[in-house]
Formats: C-alpha cells, sequence, structure tokens
C-alpha cells in the first residue's frame, strides 16, 4: 500500500449498510425505489411500529420505532412491508462475501454492517479509491447503499460512517478528533448510551471532549472500567484488531443435567429446562453476548440422542426468551418417550457491545413494556447496589430450602470459560 498514505498506521474501514432493510426491499422491487418505504410488524394493525425506512420516508419525519398510526399520519403515501429475515440474510452473506475479495481481515459485527482492514492490501488502489470502488460495486451489483467511515482503528471508523449518510465516505484522522469529534455531544459517542449520558451529565460531562479530559477517578466510580475504556476512545485510542474469527470464536453457551429418572413428566421437563435456561442466561450476561440459535439436546437412552435448534429474529439473552425458543423445540420435537437428559445451549453468539438489534413488532413492544420497569431496577442498583432486587416472590414455604441446584455439566464446550 501506498506508504504516504498509510504512514505505518493501520486503516481501518467501517462499511455500515444504510436503511438495510427498506434497501434490500427496494432491490427485490425496483418498484419500490425512489418511494418512501417503511418495515414494520403487524402491517395491518395501529399498533405497528417502524423497524427500519427508507430515507425518502424519514423526510417525512418517519422514524424507526415510531407506532406505525403516526408514521402513516405524517406520510400518508408510506408503503409499508413486513420483515423478511430470509432475505435480509442472503444480502447481508452476498455484501460480506464482496468485502472479503479486498482482504481476508473482515469482521461482521451485525447483519448489515463490518470492520475491514486494509493496512496490508497489496493492489493498486489508495483506501479511499478502494472505499468508492466498494461503494460503487455494493450499489451496481446488489443494488445497496452503505456508508464507509476510514480511521486508523475501529471506534473512529465507526464514528466516521455514521457522518455522512446515505452514500458517504468520511476519513477521520486521528490530529482531526479534538476539531470534528470533542465538540460533539457525548451521547453521539459510539458505546455511549443514554443512560451513560445521564449518568456523565452527573459529574458534568456532555461533550466528547469533556470525556476525553474527564477525571480518571469520578469516571472509575461512575462506570466502573468502562469509565477508562470510554475515556481513552475519547482520546482516540482503539487497539482492538479487526478480527474475522471473533464471530466463529464466539460458539456456544450450553448446560445439560441429567434427570434423577427417566421421566415423561412435562411439568418436570418444563422446569429442568427452565433451571437450564436461567443457567444459560446467566452465563451469557457475565460474558456480554447475545444469542441467534437457541439448541435443545433431547436423550432418551445411552445410545438415543436428539438435537434441534431454532433461528431466532433478534438476538437474546434473556432467561424467559431462552426457555421459550427451548420449550418450542421440545413440544415441537419430543415423542413422548421417557427422557434421561436435557440440554440448552445458547449459539451463534455475538458480543452485546456490538450487536444492534434487528426490532420486529413483538420484540420492541415487548421492550417498550419493559423499559420503565428496567429503569426502575437500574436505579435502585446504582443507588444501593447491583443485586438489591431479585425477580419473583420466593415461597414461604420453599424459603429456607436453600438456593437452586447448582447445575455445572456442560454438554458443549464453552471456549468462552
Amino acid at each position: 500500500m501506498n506508504e504516504k498514505i498509510t504512514k505505518g498506521h493501520r486503516v481501518i474501514f467501517h462499511v455500515d449498510m444504510n436503511s438495510f432493510y427498506a434497501s434490500v426491499e427496494m432491490a427485490y422491487d425496483p418498484l419500490l425505489k425512489g418511494k418512501p418505504v417503511a418495515i414494520a410488524g403487524n402491517v395491518e394493525e395501529r399498533k405497528g411500529i417502524i423497524v427500519t425506512c427508507s430515507y425518502e420516508a424519514r423526510a417525512f419525519g418517519v422514524k424507526t420505532t415510531m407506532p406505525l398510526w403516526e408514521a402513516r399520519q405524517k406520510c400518508p403515501q408510506l408503503i409499508v412491508r413486513k420483515p423478511n429475515f430470509d432475505r435480509y440474510r442472503k444480502s447481508s452473506q452476498a455484501m460480506f462475501d464482496l468485502l472479503r475479495e479486498y482482504t481476508d481481515q473482515v469482521e461482521p459485527v451485525s447483519i448489515d454492517e463490518g470492520y475491514m482492514d486494509v493496512t496490508d492490501y497489496a493492489g493498486p488502489l489508495t483506501p479511499l479509491q478502494i472505499a468508492e470502488e466498494i461503494q460503487l460495486r455494493l450499489q451496481k451489483e446488489l443494488l445497496l447503499p452503505c456508508s464507509i467511515g476510514i480511521a486508523p482503528n475501529k471506534f473512529l471508523a465507526k464514528m466516521a460512517s455514521d457522518m455522512k449518510k446515505p452514500m458517504g465516505i468520511t476519513i477521520l484522522r486521528k490530529r482531526e478528533i479534538e476539531k470534528i469529534l470533542w465538540p460533539m455531544n457525548v451521547g453521539e459517542m459510539h458505546g455511549v448510551g443514554a443512560k451513560t449520558a445521564e449518568k456523565l451529565k452527573t459529574i458534568s460531562i456532555t461533550t466528547i471532549g469533556e470525556l476525553a479530559k474527564g477525571n480518571d477517578y469520578q469516571l472509575k466510580h461512575l462506570l466502573g472500567i468502562n469509565g477508562e475504556r470510554l475515556k481513552k476512545r475519547a482520546n482516540g485510542v482503539d487497539t482492538r484488531p479487526v478480527d474475522p474469527d471473533s464471530v466463529s470464536e464466539f460458539k456456544s453457551i450450553g448446560n445439560s443435567t441429567t434427570l434423577p429418572k427417566d421421566s415423561e413428566d412435562e411439568r418436570l421437563l418444563e422446569k429442568t429446562i427452565e433451571k437450564l435456561s436461567s443457567s444459560v442466561s446467566a452465563r451469557m450476561k457475565r460474558k456480554s453476548v447475545l444469542s441467534h440459535n437457541i439448541q435443545l439436546m433431547i436423550r432418551y437412552g445411552i445410545h438415543h440422542t436428539v438435537t434441534r435448534s431454532r433461528k431466532l429474529p433478534n438476538p437474546i439473552e434473556g432467561e424467559s426468551a431462552i426457555k421459550a425458543a427451548a420449550m418450542f423445540l421440545l413440544r415441537k420435537h419430543w415423542d413422548g418417550e421417557p427422557v434421561r437428559l436435557l440440554g440448552v445451549t445458547a449459539q451463534e453468539l455475538v458480543e452485546k457491545d456490538d450487536s444492534v438489534k434487528q426490532l420486529d413488532l413483538f420484540t420492541f413492544q415487548e421492550d417498550a413494556k419493559k423499559e420503565p420497569l428496567h429503569k426502575t431496577l437500574q436505579d435502585l442498583e446504582d443507588k444501593f447496589g447491583k443485586g438489591i432486587i431479585k425477580r419473583g416472590i420466593k415461597n414461604k414455604n420453599t424459603a429456607d430450602a436453600g438456593s437452586k441446584a447448582k447445575i455445572t455439566t456442560s454438554f458443549q464446550k464453552d471456549f468462552l470459560e
């Protein structure tokens, strides 16, 4: 690569597809091109929620997570489609295959975005020319628009890709951080959510620049180790490599247990799955990962084992969601014979910080309903300490019976341990 351009530094791209779901629908149906298009669940009902929308729809004030009835008020000519996840996955695969034509250092972080390390690219193109060619090819070959950020590390590349949409290419150099990034609201910084931004306000930090100059002790006291990490990012420091194996390395987190005796009691099987789901969920939360696939193993005898899995449209980590997927598999695939062993495994894991939840009507509305509860619990934990509140009510007859039996047997190796 041109030494004058790289100057010994890494060259990282963040490729972010623009209005991905809506763009895929336009690619599939060219008649939608240039029109206000939205993807939403329960299209026929007023309570539907906008998952994503085209830039033509955004011009009318339509936004992600907006109720469908409100979106139609703002844009009466809005064209609404239901999510087609199989179609989106195929387009995503084609997109990443194209990126890998330039380098094998490609790290997908969600269905519609990923990082590239083109530092060692040996072709005749400069980094800017590579980005321009990728953007042009994605538009021409897949009919999909994208924005690309170019920077010396992943954090800055991610920030750069957000600066010009749609169809933008932005170069962000470290020497430009003070001028470009520091004046921005801290809530606009990648890795800083609404709750973290509110916490930072309590110590008079409202801009990225103020975070970059923040007091180390205050930040650690307020945010723990994450405070130190965010300050480094605000100063443009991010040593994380682009890791093409990160997705495949996060293989699974699973637990299994052998029943006291072979049983065909569905209530006992459900209770067992509930315990396994709780264990798996707790381990996932400790590792800060989400799962796109839940697997259930049913063993009837020494030599008869059935393993089935369910692909999920959105990543999950909660006990109830894991149990629901596992119970679906049990009811569908259990043949009614006595069961000796059950196992629940979360597969296709992704890091929570890098995962973008692909909303549909059902998951969004459930999240929205629970948000006030989550906020109350978070506020209490912030004030009195983590674990001060436990969900559920313990039966007075079992209060002294001891905690749940600890399940430690894993039927699949959890590399994270």
